[in-house]
């Protein structure tokens, strides 16, 4: 463990953890559901699709200011941080296997290894800070969650 930064440093490291965070569902601009999705087969269970937007915010958000936490206590270059990293990739990634590729498959074999990397990542932020670990435990709740839909569209088309 390190001295944690100051309040205006931790502030800033935030605002690059939220714009990071945030960055990873920019593929959602280039990879959007469009028609190919809307034909699909819904699980009986899918949300509807309006609520994906606030809840990848909040989760979004959440995800920040536990990397924050983290790299207050532990750094950048920790194996808590690359994990966090690590799986902000493929939760970028996942869009557009997913709605790229029109691939549920595919898709589901992606969210297997992001929520995998979450589940490292929550286990890594555990040994650096608790308040890190319950930031990011909502946020595998939701992939979890996400993986049971995906598996719910791959099974059904």
């Amino acid at each position: 463990m390190r001295n944690p930064p100051g309040l205006a440093l931790s502030a800033l490291a935030l605002l690059i953890f939220l714009v990071l965070s945030f960055g990873a569902s920019t593929t959602g601009i280039l990879f959007g559901p469009g028609e190919w999705y809307d034909s699909l087969e819904r699980p009986f269970f899918a949300p509807p699709n309006w609520l994906f937007g606030p809840a990848w915010s909040l989760f979004y958000t959440l995800m920040a200011i536990a990397a924050m936490l983290a790299w207050r206590q532990a750094g950048l270059r920790s194996r808590a941080m690359a994990w966090w990293f690590i799986q902000l990739f493929f939760n970028a990634l996942w869009t557009p296997v997913f709605f790229g590729l029109q691939s549920p498959g595919l898709g589901l074999l992606e969210i297997t290894f992001m929520w995998i990397a979450i589940l490292i990542c929550l286990l890594q932020f555990r040994k650096v800070s608790k308040a890190a670990f319950w930031f990011m435990l909502p946020y595998l709740g939701w992939v979890t969650f996400a993986w049971i839909l995906n598996a719910g569209f791959w099974w059904l088309n």
